[in-house]
């Protein structure tokens, strides 16, 4: 039940009053938040991202329970203590987020989930554990270019940075440990306002159809919408919509 002190990178003037936590998914690092972090700095905003246990520069364990990565981000706080203004959450991020926001809600005053990783089964683990295999198989950018050409270059450097300092084995493990890898209780206690940022099932989305109204329905706290035409990394695929929506979740 040990927590780990994850690394820290912010955006902003530290002395706003407003401060967020961004958390990044499965197989990334705090620096692939850069886009929401700039942006969150343009509004006023300290934004701070933080790499997850077994992640970036963050130290590694044995447990990769969503359970123990909420734990991590409970025991993280703004400089000055108190609640977070908002914690932006993608992915496991998001898990990992609802989890911590479910057991403390005094963390944050607020949630904002990118195609949050509630509930995933079936094909969807499939999905994730191929993709991060393949990345783990071959890390050239030449590869991370090809399969997303419309991202910005500093996303492409970075997913490859990300791979290259993360751990392989937290990877695959944060897959084994989680079955079921499921937080739809932890959602339906969320009390505080809480907005999810969707992706476009049309081309994918982890948080959509039958998990997505079950979860909406259970709680009058959350609330959602979509990123036309955006994979599951909708502030990778389509940077400026998701900044819009994220912007309008936090106005």
């Amino acid at each position: 039940m040990s927590v780990v002190t994850l690394p820290r990178l912010s955006w902003g003037d530290p002395a706003s009053p407003k401060t967020a936590l961004l958390v990044h998914g499965l197989g990334s690092s705090g620096a692939l938040m850069w886009r929401l972090g700039t942006a969150l700095a343009d509004a006023g905003w300290h934004a701070v991202a933080v790499d997850l246990r077994g992640h970036g520069d963050a130290p590694r364990a044995l447990d990769y329970t969503v359970a123990a990565y909420a734990r991590d981000l409970s025991a993280t706080r703004p400089a000055r203590g108190g609640a977070w203004d908002a914690v932006i959450g993608h992915s496991l991020g998001g898990a990992s987020s609802t989890a911590a926001a479910a057991s403390d809600p005094e963390w944050t005053k607020r949630l904002v989930l990118i195609d949050p990783a509630i509930l995933v089964d079936g094909r969807d683990a499939t999905i994730v554990r191929r993709s991060q295999e393949r990345a783990f198989a071959d890390n050239r950018i030449e590869i991370v270019q090809t399969e997303h050409p419309h991202w910005h270059p500093q996303d492409h450097e970075l997913k490859i940075d990300a791979v290259a300092r993360g751990s392989r084995w937290a990877v695959e493990q944060t897959s084994a440990q989680n079955q079921p890898w499921d937080v739809r209780a932890n959602a339906a206690r969320l009390t505080v306002p809480t907005h999810i940022i969707g992706a476009d099932p049309e081309v994918y989305s982890l948080f959509t159809g039958e998990v997505a109204a079950e979860v909406l329905a259970a709680n009058a706290n959350i609330s959602m919408s979509v990123v036309s035409g955006a994979g599951h990394s909708p502030h990778r695929d389509k940077p400026d919509d998701t900044v819009r929506h994220l912007l309008e979740a936090l106005s």
